[in-house]
């Protein structure tokens, strides 16, 4: 897995959802019992944790921002954050699979 298939991988989620009103994003995700924007924030964090990882530093908690039409842009912020601390391929192959199980849930 390469740095550029991960970008992709979340660019075609983006594009998915960045054009999302409230409604949609409260909406229940088609796997599991959890909202649209709950499946996303808990994406956003786990490749926060990757990053996090990667760069040999303490994992931080997230904010979950009041609106949830943010969330595309955590996303591009810490998919960013997690190709610019280098990550191994282990790191890189998780993510993508986990931004394309995202994509698929909702």
């Amino acid at each position: 897995m390469s740095a550029a298939e991960l970008d992709k991988a979340v660019q075609l989620l983006v594009r998915q959802i960045a054009h999302w009103q409230q409604p949609r994003w409260a909406a229940v995700a088609t796997a599991g019992n959890v909202s649209r924007a709950d499946l996303v924030h808990r994406l956003v964090q786990e490749i926060a944790n990757l990053a996090a990882d990667a760069e040999a530093a303490p994992r931080r908690v997230v904010p979950r921002l009041d609106n949830d039409l943010a969330l595309p842009d955590q996303l591009r912020v810490v998919t960013a954050d997690l190709l610019a601390a280098d990550p191994g391929a282990e790191a890189l192959t998780w993510a993508a699979a986990e931004v394309t199980a995202t994509r698929s849930a909702l």
